[in-house]
């Protein structure tokens, strides 16, 4: 019997929460909610006793899975490496299906960021990509071709 209802959201910690949410809006997420958590509930879910977050909740125009992109007040940040590459174990990317790749790539090169390698195409179905956000976090981009 399969417990699990439906996928809920993808979890993020930045350091630079308005950064991150800037990033995301300007693909086309929208910012459903953003407050601070702290006490008994924060603590014994992430196991770190009187921490502090700001959460904010990103969704896809028309529902779907959620972004949770947090940063913590207390304890202090661990720095993760922002030039992980595709065989750094743990969650590689957060990937997206769009509409015309060209113009969301000059539009993230416009804001400031980069790709990771280049953009390809896999069997005349799909042009793809992965560009290095804020933080080092990395954005699959793909468009359905055909």
């Amino acid at each position: 019997m399969a417990h699990i209802k439906h996928f809920d959201h993808i979890g993020i910690t930045v350091a630079d929460l308005d950064t991150a949410l800037d990033f995301f809006v300007s693909l086309g997420m929208e910012l459903e909610g953003r407050t601070f958590m702290e006490g008994e509930f924060l603590d014994t879910v992430c196991g770190i006793p009187n921490s502090r977050t700001e959460v904010a909740m990103l969704r896809l125009p028309g529902g779907g899975t959620t972004i949770e992109i947090c940063t913590f007040i207390r304890p202090d940040l661990q720095p993760g490496s922002p030039h992980a590459m595709s065989t750094e174990i743990g969650i590689r990317n957060v990937a997206f299906e769009v509409e015309d790749l060209h113009a969301i790539v000059e539009q993230v090169r416009a804001d400031g960021y980069e790709l990771v390698g280049g953009i390809g195409e896999w069997e005349n179905a799909w042009r793809m990509t992965y560009v290095r956000g804020p933080e080092g976090i990395i954005v699959a981009l793909a468009e359905r071709l055909g």
